[in-house]
């Protein structure tokens, strides 16, 4: 009785063959370990998914699933949606070179620098929100304010005039990112892109008796090309900047 029990756990001739060809099979390669969750990764996610689908988009959760990890891992690294806002523009600063001050170039340093940043904005459809709704708290950002100071002060700016500059230059660099994403292409509620031509057209059709000066001044007043009006706005406020005197 026993020998038949023992016979029941002894391996078929088939299932003894199975296990030796086996031998021979190439083990599969271990799976790579998941690459750890860090900051870095984080803000790198972010701004993946804002280039892709635009910054209205962003969620922490939409973050977490584009690492495969749950939201909660999240967290341990980023306290929530407003530092991940602050970490994305600081990373965003961080990539604007800054150039020695010179003190005979000052303005156009000025404005390149402002430039860099606005094309950063540009890139990360609606972006410029986060440093509209509050002010970036990040070295990196705190490191152009330092620069374009610098800048300022190179070209004899009282440091309380640079500084209010400052303040007023981001704040335009961030509502035009916003305003020009908005109108390039400009779009009519049909989803047909509207440019200039029509645009000048359309101010052609209005009562010139109630629109006197659309109708007259539609060449002026739709003028500019790419980024003019940019640089025509900043021209303005550095220009409005009258050095210390010795």
């Amino acid at each position: 009785m026993a020998n038949r029990g023992a016979s029941r756990d002894i391996a078929s001739r088939d299932q003894w063959a199975a296990q030796v060809a086996a031998l021979d099979e190439t083990p599969s390669a271990p799976r790579a370990p998941r690459a750890p969750i860090t900051v870095g990764r984080i803000v790198d996610a972010a701004l993946e998914l804002v280039e892709a689908e635009g910054f209205d988009a962003l969620t922490m959760r939409r973050v977490a699933a584009a690492l495969q990890v749950s939201p909660g891992a999240l967290y341990a690294h980023v306290r929530d949606k407003a530092e991940l806002d602050d970490l994305m523009i600081g990373e965003l600063c961080s990539r604007v070179t800054l150039p020695v001050p010179d003190p005979a170039q000052w303005k156009d340093q000025a404005v390149d620098v402002c430039r860099q940043l606005r094309d950063q904005y540009l890139q990360y459809r609606g972006i410029s929100r986060a440093a509209l709704e509050a002010a970036p708290h990040s070295l990196d950002a705190l490191r152009i304010s330092e620069g374009i100071v610098a800048i300022l002060l190179a070209g004899g700016v009282p440091v309380q005039s640079a500084a209010w500059v400052i303040d007023a230059a981001f704040q335009y660099i961030g509502a035009y990112s916003l305003v020009w994403l908005r109108r390039n292409p400009r779009e009519d509620v049909e989803g047909r892109v509207v440019d200039r031509a029509e645009v000048i057209e359309r101010y052609g059709m209005l009562p010139q008796d109630r629109f006197p000066i659309a109708v007259a001044h539609a060449q002026e007043l739709t003028s500019g090309e790419g980024h003019d009006r940019f640089d025509f706005t900043l021209g303005l406020l550095l220009g409005g900047l009258t050095p210390a005197t010795s």
